[in-house]
């Protein structure tokens, strides 16, 4: 049953980038519905449940994205150029695809044993549960970008030399990933360890919460806020840092200073707040789940004893939450190596636009004439 929704949720999700490169722009203008819908229905529901106080926030909540919508409007044209120039360089090197699946299953492996140990080790001493946490959170960064800087690299290459770049298993695969978990591999487990770190001390906080009585609850709330927000500074800020050690190999603070230094120099720091092309990798990756939950549903009603050894008494529902949860889980970490992709056309359009021009002209018009229009006066070509 697995492999049948998992061998779906694959195919569907290949066949969607062609269907997303197609329809760029008005699929991020149904991403940003999607997200104005999502929140309305948050609020809808908390005042349905009775729950008024959430119900508020979530109301403003919804004014926030409609205004966000209306703010980020004229930028749909370059992020949709965008997000076909990172999708036509991730169709061109699927080989990719395998890397991030082989990365998923060493995660999931290791999650197993990491439980398995954790849980007996934290019952003898209690005092080892930064360590755990830490070692944990660091082995799943590292693995997350290791991916994200081989398709920097890859598509580093598809942009500078795209007949080394423009197969299934081109060759510029297989040397980012060797580039990524050798040379550069020591940059990528330190720029890890940065945010391991502050999830290890926020699990810990969590954990030794729920040890403690209730005085000290409000005081690890605080403690827990403060670190969410330096953890979502450090991952904003790896996420551009690793497409720098993915291209060009530097260390994690050198790769850092180049990201800035560029967008500085060039005036393009707002840039960087757009993240409309992520809103359509979720959307799509929700939609992708939702048909392979369905897959699931007509599996399972048609052999109902799939389920039959495990007490379920409505096997299609189940099978459409495994479908569900399997089609999630494939489409997001294909939509995950298209969004690294997104974020390195940013980089390289930025920064090398003539190469792009000479390499492929018909996609760096596209993306300059949707420049032009969204920020005609920041243009620097």
């Amino acid at each position: 049953f697995v492999a049948v929704c998992a061998i779906f949720a694959t195919g569907l999700t290949t066949v969607s980038l062609g269907f997303m490169m197609s329809c760029a722009t008005e699929l991020v203008k149904l991403a940003l519905f999607f997200q104005i819908g999502c929140s309305g229905a948050v609020a809808i529901l908390m005042f349905i449940s009775g729950n008024i106080l959430m119900g508020v926030f979530a109301s403003l909540g919804f004014l926030f994205t409609c205004c966000y919508a209306y703010m980020v409007w004229s930028r749909i044209p370059f992020a949709a150029a965008n997000l076909n120039t990172a999708l036509t360089a991730v169709k061109a090197n699927l080989g990719l695809m395998a890397y991030a699946y082989i990365f998923l299953f060493v995660g999931f492996a290791y999650s197993l044993a990491w439980t398995t140990i954790s849980n007996y080790v934290l019952q003898i001493n209690g005092n080892y549960a930064f360590l755990m946490f830490l070692s944990f959170y660091w082995v799943q960064q590292v693995l997350s970008n290791t991916i994200h800087a081989t398709t920097a690299g890859v598509i580093g290459t598809w942009w500078f030399a795209p007949a080394e770049a423009s197969s299934c298993c081109s060759p510029a695969i297989g040397d980012s990933f060797c580039r990524a978990t050798t040379y550069s591999f020591g940059s990528i487990c330190f720029g890890s360890l940065l945010v391991a770190i502050i999830q290890a001390l926020r699990a810990t906080n969590h954990y030794l919460r729920s040890q403690d009585d209730d005085s000290a609850k409000l005081l690890a709330c605080i403690i827990d806020c403060f670190l969410a927000c330096i953890q979502g500074i450090i991952e904003y800020f790896n996420k551009w840092a690793y497409v720098y050690v993915g291209l060009y190999g530097y260390s994690y603070l050198d790769a850092g200073k180049n990201v800035v230094t560029l967008f500085q120099n060039k005036g393009w720091t707002t840039i960087i707040t757009d993240d409309l092309a992520e809103n359509v990798l979720f959307m799509m990756s929700v939609v992708n789940a939702l048909v392979t939950g369905l897959v699931g549903f007509l599996v399972a009603s048609m052999d109902q004893n799939i389920f039959a050894n495990y007490g379920f008494d409505s096997p299609g529902g189940v099978g459409f939450m495994f479908g569900f949860l399997v089609g999630f889980v494939l489409s997001s970490i294909m939509m995950s190596v298209v969004a690294s992709a997104v974020n390195t056309a940013i980089v390289c359009f930025a920064e090398a636009p003539r190469e792009f021009e000479a390499n492929h002209p018909q996609l760096s018009n596209e993306m300059r004439v949707a420049w032009r229009q969204a920020w005609p006066s920041d243009c620097g070509f």
